[in-house]
């Protein structure tokens, strides 16, 4: 867990959301320290540190709703939910997104600016393909890049220090990710996170929402123009996991 995030959201009444609770001390220490009540909690997949604290949190809150994927419901999910559901916690409208390909339930919630997407898309990266296919991972990219521009990217990991070193590696005419990199490198060195990042950076500085790009393509070794574009998507993606 020494990557991970888990986010929280809350409101001046001094309720809130927590997204992810991989691990349960965290969370309950800034509970108790912020005088907060959840209210629910938003998980993406199962995998353990994703929802590895759910369980200790239920007791000491157990009124709290758990929404997550059928493949959470053994991990304390409480409501059930997929892609294309809408619920509303704290007032606000999230819009439940399928973005299988890391896993194959794994889901992502929306709700204006803010993205949470587990370990979908990351700053300048993307998840590892787990359970799913690089045909199904690339789809849910592509649904996330159809979001609006200034949507926060709430993702679950922070690896973009390394990813950007991929980028450069595979983009090294692109320089939107040399300038992000030194943006990046002065908030890690003062042990500030990178994310979220918006959307709209990313569509810039991000590989595997770039598969279209031309430089791109030549630079992994496409000589003509591929049949489908998830093709120079399952490159990257091999190239990325023995980079």
């Amino acid at each position: 867990m020494q990557d991970n995030y888990i986010w929280l959201l809350a409101n001046e009444q001094r309720e809130c959301l927590i997204v992810d609770p991989g691990v349960a001390s965290p969370v309950l220490h800034y509970l108790t320290e912020n005088k907060l009540t959840p209210k629910a909690i938003l998980l993406t997949h199962h995998h353990n540190d994703h929802v590895g604290g759910v369980g200790e949190i239920l007791q000491s809150y157990p009124d709290i709703t758990v929404y997550g994927p059928q493949e959470t419901v053994k991990y304390g999910c409480t409501h059930q939910v997929q892609g294309h559901d809408e619920i509303t916690v704290l007032g606000m409208n999230f819009s439940v997104l399928d973005v299988p390909g890391h896993t194959l339930g794994h889901i992502a919630y929306y709700a204006t600016p803010y993205l949470f997407c587990g370990d979908t898309l990351f700053s300048a990266g993307c998840g590892r393909i787990f359970e799913g296919t690089p045909e199904q991972m690339y789809a849910s990219l592509q649904l996330i890049a159809q979001l609006p521009d200034n949507t926060l990217i709430c993702c679950a990991h922070e690896y973009t220090e390394s990813n950007l070193r991929f980028a450069r590696y595979v983009l090294p005419e692109n320089k939107e990710i040399e300038t992000y990199q030194k943006q990046v490198k002065e908030l890690r060195l003062k042990h500030q996170p990178s994310v979220p990042s918006l959307l709209k950076i990313e569509k810039e500085i991000n590989p595997f929402l770039r598969c279209y790009d031309n430089d791109l393509q030549r630079n992994i070794g496409f000589e003509n123009h591929p049949n489908e574009t998830w093709q120079v998507f399952a490159r990257l993606r091999d190239m990325k996991d023995s980079f």
